[in-house]
């Protein structure tokens, strides 16, 4: 009687902590995806995309296994930023400053840690090990393909860490802003146009213009919910050193920017299908306009963002196609 008793306590135990490890993975995973959030690796998939078809129209070949493998690592370094960015904005205490009535998808990071969904070792394991695994991708394309390749990664990989992580803190000291144009656009651009021909030329880095631009209006419109939380938080991005009104003009100016780059490139290249590009441009006026009326009114601010990120994805589509034709008419 007693031998049964003992046995069902155990068998009971056991059955405990196996429930409690399952749903400690569940957690895991969960909060790995939602850090991860698969959805923004939009924002290096079209500059990759861009570069790949600009490298086919170059050579007329393609080659799709460095291609994958390079989109492998790029996505891990996003994650692995992901995951810098949110145990730091959370210990310096930016995410937990932000109030619910501000909450949205465009605030406060992944929110893994507020949520309950990863730890904060937890997270630093998961930056660790991604942007490890970044590393060895890049040291595999530097020794097998492109040695010139390394030198472009370890920018991209010291952007990605510093952007959020002490003594650098980018974005923290209103470099944020240059970091995120430079990466998405012309390194990523010429890292991938390397490694595809294993060249580069002025061209690359031009059609990386419009991406850098128009990378850095969405990170620049994704400020505004978090403006006052930033404030608190001390993180002295050129929003909230400017203040909200001033940063309209830039965000105008950034627009600009990306569609004189457009119009620069069709003139320059000779293909005017680099200026279809433009056809978002009554979008992009739109958004100025939303901004400027909802600036303090964060769930009517949030059409900004969401037309700000189509403006993005219909540029690089038309930039994909166009780079492609680029060399053959």
């Amino acid at each position: 009687m007693k031998l049964d008793i003992v046995n069902n306590f155990t068998i009971s135990n056991e059955s405990n902590f196996i429930r409690m490890k399952v749903a400690m993975m569940e957690r895991i995973w969960q909060g790995f995806w939602q850090l991860s959030d698969p959805k923004i690796w939009i924002a290096s998939t079209i500059p990759m995309f861009v570069a790949a078809a600009l490298s086919y129209g170059y050579t007329k070949t393609f080659d799709f296994g460095w291609f994958v493998l390079a989109l492998l690592g790029i996505y891990l370094i996003e994650i692995g930023k992901n995951a810098v960015n949110e145990f730091v904005d959370f210990q310096t205490g930016v995410d937990r400053f932000i109030t619910e009535d501000k909450r949205n998808p465009f605030s406060g990071g992944k929110k893994t840690i507020v949520d309950g969904k990863l730890t904060i070792n937890e997270t630093m394991v998961i930056a660790v090990l991604t942007l490890l695994g970044a590393f060895i991708i890049g040291i595999l394309i530097a020794i097998l393909k492109e040695p010139s390749i390394f030198w472009i990664g370890i920018i991209g990989l010291s952007l990605a860490v510093f952007y959020s992580l002490p003594p650098f803190k980018l974005n923290y000291r209103g470099m944020g802003e240059l970091a995120v144009g430079l990466a998405f656009g012309p390194l990523i651009m010429c890292g991938t146009f390397l490694l595809l021909t294993g060249t580069w030329n002025w061209e690359v880095i031009i059609a990386g213009l419009p991406i850098a631009f128009l990378i850095t209006a969405i990170l620049w419109i994704n400020q505004y919910p978090d403006y006052e939380a930033d404030l608190k938080g001390g993180k002295r991005n050129w929003l909230v050193r400017m203040g909200k009104e001033n940063g309209l003009i830039i965000y105008a100016v950034l627009y600009g920017g990306a569609y004189i780059s457009l119009a620069l490139l069709g003139i320059l290249l000779k293909n005017p299908i680099w200026l279809l590009g433009l056809i978002s441009l009554p979008l992009a006026i739109k958004t100025i306009a939303i901004t400027k009326k909802h600036m303090n009114d964060i769930p009517k601010l949030l059409e900004a963002n969401q037309k700000t990120i189509q403006i993005y994805i219909i540029t690089g589509i038309v930039m994909t196609i166009a780079s492609i034709l680029t060399f053959t008419i």
